[in-house]
């Protein structure tokens, strides 16, 4: 039996926290909620829920420093207190949970895994996107030497904590949106199992997202770079993985 918590970054969302908590609250499993450094409104809406939701934790961080450092310091806390999975999905409202049950199904069969969601797209995708998605998922095939990454840009995965956090503990990995592949592609380079869970991407009407095209592509472009060289040392190792699968 696993013992998942839910972990859920927030940076400026303060319109649809309260609408993903109403969500999240039918599975009953705990909640921490990290706040990145967000503006005034949104730390008091934050506060407003952790009152009336006695299952809700509020972390707050200081000063924005990016998602993966909001999502690596939520694993911490949950390592702390002793669970031993953390499903992660965004503030947004972009994710799907109706499909928790089916992600936490999956790390309940394969609790070794890394459980990544992989996601179907609707005609409301931005072009730019699904382009940008395609990049990141053609050079994680290259750097992996194997399709079974389905897509390592998508937030809504389920983590394998004492897996994670000792690995955490051992290589300094990226703090923004370069957190999420790099996780993936050093985890399946250790040799941890991966499962996709194929779910449905939702575009609120009135959503936002703090993905900066320059600055986010740039660290993108610098991680790829130093994950397909990574790669390079380990051709033999990746070859003889992908015999075995």
């Amino acid at each position: 039996m696993i013992n998942p918590c839910v972990l859920i970054p927030i940076y400026n969302h303060k319109d649809t926290i309260a609408g993903i908590l109403d969500q999240v609250s039918h599975t009953r499993l705990p909640c921490i909620v990290v706040d990145d450094g967000s503006d005034q409104a949104t730390r008091h809406e934050l506060e407003e829920q952790a009152t009336h939701r006695p299952w809700v934790q509020v972390l707050h961080l200081p000063r924005n420093g990016g998602k993966g450092a909001a999502v690596k310091t939520g694993l911490l806390r949950a390592h702390e207190m002793g669970y031993s999975h953390a499903l992660q999905i965004d503030a947004d409202g972009q994710h799907d949970t109706r499909d928790i049950p089916r992600f936490l199904a999956e790390a309940e069969a394969y609790p070794k895994a890394l459980v990544l969601g992989k996601p179907v797209f609707g005609v409301d995708a931005p072009t730019s996107r699904r382009l940008g998605r395609k990049i990141s998922q053609f050079w994680v095939w290259v750097e992996t030497l194997s399709l079974t990454i389905g897509d390592p840009l998508f937030g809504f995965r389920v983590y394998p904590i004492p897996t994670v956090v000792a690995f955490m503990q051992k290589k300094r990995l990226g703090a923004r949106m370069d957190f999420d592949p790099e996780i993936a592609v050093r985890l399946y380079w250790a040799g941890v199992p991966i499962r996709n869970v194929v779910t449905t991407v939702i575009y609120p009407k009135d959503g936002s997202s703090h993905f900066q095209a320059v600055r986010d592509n740039v660290l993108l472009s610098w991680l790829h770079t130093r994950l397909f060289f990574g790669m390079l040392c380990r051709v033999p190792c990746l070859l003889l993985m992908k015999k075995s699968l």
